[in-house]
């Protein structure tokens, strides 16, 4: 007879490479089973997306041993209350730094050099020849480059900005004396860094210290000619102020990977401005590194499952 396969809870949507990397190996029930009476028999948790895994959640699960999370960020898990619990919570880190400073860039580009904004228009009848006086963004070669949280994605913007001839700000947690030596960094306080960056990227982690990071306050000390681009959370900026401070134009632009809610509203203000880039949380969103970031959620769960380690465990 054939063993009983663990069973483990996730949210819809999954790929078809994540259903084939745990076909026969787990059974999978939707996340409304956590409600009923299947909740006991959950061993695992497969996060996919950012369906909260809450401490009620958790209260609900008695015999669960693994949490793994497709992603890095695990602002959507409590993992004190997972710590409490002795289960271990796993994520996906480093596999996705190039892809997501790749979109830091991109977005930094397209905002500077208004990419929206001219692909609308050449598709319009209005754009029947070529006007010199039209769209003019900045420059972004010899700019000054702003980075909140010089983490592993924050080190590998910083690398790519050296190509454009970029000067480099940040601001960090703790100081990285070494890659300010290999990349001519500079370290700044948060307010210096506002006042002088051209082009500022949000890329540190959502906690309690960084949520509404940059708010009106902070919003009200960058250069009117500056750009905010944000591939960390939404919840880092608080939404209201940079709507406001893009609609009076007292900043120049923002790119924005992440939302706070995300998504928006479809009658959300931000949408209508002409100044504001937008995509839809696609950091990480290319086939190769999904496919990464699959096989190292895989794993961590199943490792979890048998009692051994992961490959990377967050607790």
């Amino acid at each position: 007879m054939q063993a009983e396969l663990p069973r483990v809870l996730s949210a819809g949507g999954l790929t078809p490479t994540i259903h084939e990397l745990l076909a026969n190996r787990v059974e999978l029930l939707p996340w409304e089973a956590a409600q009923g009476a299947a909740a006991d028999s959950v061993a695992g948790i497969f996060s996919y997306g950012h369906d909260p895994v809450d401490e009620l959640l958790l209260a609900r699960l008695s015999n669960l041993r693994v949490i793994s999370n497709h992603g890095v960020g695990v602002d959507h898990i409590d993992v004190e209350a997972a710590r409490r619990r002795g289960i271990p919570v796993g994520n996906t880190p480093a596999i996705l730094d190039a892809a997501v400073a790749d979109m830091a860039m991109a977005l930094l580009l397209a905002a500077a050099r208004r990419l929206a904004e001219g692909d609308r228009f050449a598709r319009t009848s209005g754009a029947t020849e070529f006007d010199p006086s039209a769209l003019h963004g900045r420059d972004v070669h010899g700019a000054t480059l702003g980075i909140v949280g010089l983490g592993n994605i924050g080190y590998q913007i910083a690398r790519r900005a050296r190509g454009f001839d970029m000067r480099i700000v940040y601001h960090n947690r703790n100081r990285r004396e070494a890659v300010e030596r290999e990349l001519a960094a500079e370290y700044l306080s948060l307010d210096d860094l506002l006042a002088t960056a051209d082009f500022l990227v949000l890329i540190c982690p959502l906690s309690d210290s960084t949520r509404g990071l940059i708010g009106r306050r902070e919003l009200a000390q960058m250069k009117p000619t500056a750009t905010l681009v944000n591939i960390a959370r939404g919840g880092v900026v608080d939404t209201g102020a940079l709507t406001a401070a893009l609609q009076e134009r007292s900043i120049y632009a923002a790119a924005l990977d992440v939302t706070d809610p995300e998504p928006l509203p479809a009658d959300h203000p931000l949408l209508a401005l002409d100044n504001v880039t937008l995509t839809p949380h696609l950091g990480s969103a290319t086939v190769e590194t999904r496919r990464r970031m699959a096989e190292l959620a895989v794993d961590n769960l199943l490792a979890g499952l048998a009692g051994e380690e992961m490959k990377c465990r967050v607790v």
